[in-house]
């Protein structure tokens, strides 16, 4: 989230970027704490391949907007595998659950 706040700095000017690097900072450190790790690096991976893929593409001038676009795109994703795998593990969970109690009829 702090990758994602400086580059939003970045992107309105220089004179926000330290309200925008400390406001990412505190929303990562919550989001953190309340289990959200994978979600924080699909944002940081999206960053990273976002920024990349921009400077291949075009020019060191849009790296920030292809790494704040990559980071959108990566928490977006986060936010779907993460529901899934929750899914799946639910699933898993209840097919155990069913095993165990018709094995004691």
């Amino acid at each position: 989230m702090g990758t994602v706040g400086t580059l939003i700095g970045m992107t309105m000017g220089g004179g926000l970027m330290p309200v925008a690097i400390l406001a990412g900072i505190i929303l990562g450190i919550v989001i953190g704490f309340l289990g959200g790790r994978r979600f924080l690096i699909s944002i940081l991976i999206g960053a990273a391949l976002g920024g990349m893929l921009a400077w291949m593409l075009a020019d060191v001038d849009w790296i920030w907007v292809g790494a704040g676009a990559g980071a959108a795109m990566g928490g977006f994703l986060g936010v779907q595998i993460s529901m899934l795998l929750d899914v799946r593990a639910a699933k898993k969970a209840a097919s155990e659950k069913g095993e165990t109690s018709a094995s004691y009829r």
